[in-house]
């Protein structure tokens, strides 16, 4: 375990805690996603992230170092489905999302979860474990690989 990893919390995020959390996604979408997408997907994106229906029924994790939000992964776990998931880019390689992803499968979820992988999260979603349901697609600007999860059947994570 690293230093960094081991300062790093990871928990629920309070209501008031969210919108810090979504300008976190939008900070990173716009640094290292944004460039993969048409100018239509990033303004999607940016829509997504203030449209209340959208945002309804999603649970929150946040990983902090300190008091600083670092990291987001947003699920909704009545579909078992990440809809955020981001690490501020001056932690990437440390560990976190990896972290943030393990404290989800002991806190919160079942067997299968899915995703929509961005191209720029494909290799991360990989080394978790999950696979390609289907090739790559593009609705309303937005790029995304459908993937799945699946934990094995004796109950052993990753």
């Amino acid at each position: 375990m690293t230093l960094i990893d081991s300062m790093i919390q990871i928990r629920r995020l309070s209501d008031p805690e969210i919108p810090a959390a979504l300008e976190l996604a939008w900070k990173v979408f716009s640094e290292y996603e944004s460039p993969d997408y048409s100018t239509e997907g990033t303004e999607e994106f940016r829509k997504c992230l203030h449209y209340e229906e959208y945002l309804y029924g999603i649970d929150y994790y946040g990983a902090f170092d300190s008091s600083k939000i670092i990291g987001l992964i947003g699920i909704r776990s009545n579909l078992e489905h990440i809809c955020f998931f981001f690490v501020d880019g001056q932690y990437h390689k440390n560990g976190i999302g990896t972290k943030m992803f393990n404290y989800l499968l002991e806190n919160n979820i079942g067997n299968i979860i899915t995703v929509n992988s961005s191209p720029y999260g494909l290799g991360f979603y990989k080394k978790l474990g999950f696979v390609p349901t289907e090739e790559e697609k593009t609705i309303n600007g937005i790029r995304f690989t459908p993937m799945i999860y699946e934990r094995e059947s004796n109950g052993s994570d990753l």
